[in-house]
């Protein structure tokens, strides 16, 4: 039986470990906490996971939460203009099915569960190099799905496939209960893509967390402008109280909703940011064996365009299949190569896009965000690109290829 290494205990790692032991493999899952850890620490992220992603996790029984989660139905999206009114508002269904967030306190302390019950290995211990530098002989394979700490200095950034050396965007999140629903959608749940020209953008996204439904404030402040607030870590109360004092100035038709909201628990706030990057995949210990990285690890997105987890999914699938097609031949740095190449045809269009949408839309993006508001279809196969960015490449990004796109609608 073959022995395969997971060092992180997040979308990914948790996601190959299970699916992996789906076909015997004898896998171990090293992980930094506890469940109980995981459930009483503070929010990691503002995961939405849209229809492809949420198969993946299906086709291997892990949709734990399809009960009991908001349905998130579509995807709206408005602009600011300068009087505080919204220059665009308009919304499309996603074709592919509802979209699901669920707070990652709650997913990976239950999958890391559900793995030690199916009779896998986990471990509870902080890995440093030097760790995995003894650890490494002992296993077929090790992947490395710890995109924070210092095993990610494994891997080499790609500097030809990232644009950027400092983050474009600080990002604050409050997780809430109390929000109103939204008066022109009654009944629904939706993403909501608020864009304030020159500020940042507030990302509306109905979630579940460790006490139930709720909605989550994701915003993303231009570094330097109104939105980046948050550099002094306030106690949590203090940092949902000056979202919605930002709402009020900026988003006035949120602050409505969201005025009465309070906080889901303590440790519901995040306060972030970092540069988007793409590293090398394959990394190389001291003893000269080599590691292959996953998901974060080697391509971490600006979360402006809710892609992380979903990428996150993918690559674990995609990582799946080239261990299954590799048999029993030797996971050498040749084979990590390919296997992060494959997964790559479909990373590099999310990352075109999400590098796109932070900065200013060109002419043609302008054009496409304006014809939505009155042709549903432009809206439709904007919002469905973000379950599968790759469609992007055959007419958002091409200035010709919008053009004659819109011309066909």
């Amino acid at each position: 039986m073959r022995k395969i290494l997971i060092v992180g205990s997040g979308q990914s790692g948790l996601q190959l470990a299970l699916s992996l032991q789906e076909h015997g493999y004898d896998v171990t899952v090293m992980s930094a906490r506890t469940p109980d850890e995981i459930r009483a620490a503070w929010v990691t992220s503002t995961q939405c996971m849209f229809a492809d992603a949420l198969a993946i996790e299906r086709a291997h029984g892990l949709n734990l939460w399809d009960d009991v989660a908001p349905r998130v139905a579509g995807q709206g999206l408005s602009m600011a203009g300068p009087d505080g009114e919204r220059a665009l508002n308009w919304i499309a269904s996603w074709d592919g099915g509802p979209a699901q967030s669920i707070d990652q306190r709650v997913k990976m302390a239950t999958w890391l569960e559900l793995f030690e019950e199916r009779g896998g290995n986990v471990v509870i211990h902080g890995v440093t190099t030097a760790d995995l530098n003894g650890l490494a002989k002992l296993y077929d394979l090790v992947v490395v799905a710890a995109g924070k700490g210092e095993l990610v200095q494994l891997f080499d950034r790609d500097a030809s496939r990232s644009p950027y050396t400092v983050p474009q965007r600080k990002l604050s999140v409050s997780y809430v209960h109390g929000q109103e629903a939204r008066p022109e959608r009654p009944g629904t749940t939706d993403v909501w893509m608020n864009f304030i020209p020159g500020v940042g953008e507030l990302i509306n996204i109905p979630g579940y967390t460790l006490s139930g439904p709720c909605d989550i404030f994701f915003v993303a402040g231009l570094p330097g402008g109104p939105f980046d607030a948050f550099a002094d870590r306030p106690p949590a109360a203090e940092q949902l109280r000056r979202h919605l004092e930002l709402f009020r100035q900026y988003i006035p038709w949120e602050y409505e909703r969201a005025k009465n909201a309070e906080l889901t628990d303590g440790k519901a706030v995040l306060v972030g940011g970092y540069p988007p990057v793409v590293r090398h995949p394959v990394g190389e210990l001291p003893s000269g064996a080599f590691v292959l990285g996953m998901a974060d690890v080697v391509v971490a997105n600006d979360p402006i365009t809710g892609q992380g987890s979903n990428n996150a999914a993918k690559c674990a699938e995609s990582y799946l299949g080239s261990i299954l097609e590799n048999e029993d031949r030797p996971f050498d740095r040749t084979w990590m190569q390919a296997t992060f190449d494959r997964y790559w045809e479909h990373a590099q269009w999310v990352t075109k896009f999400t590098n796109a949408m932070l900065q200013p839309p060109p002419p043609h993006v302008q054009q496409i965000l304006g014809a939505a508001q009155s042709n549903p279809k432009v809206a439709k196969r904007f919002v469905n690109g973000f379950n599968n960015p790759t469609d992007f490449q055959h007419w958002l990004f091409d200035p010709a290829k919008a053009e004659e796109f819109l011309a066909s609608v």
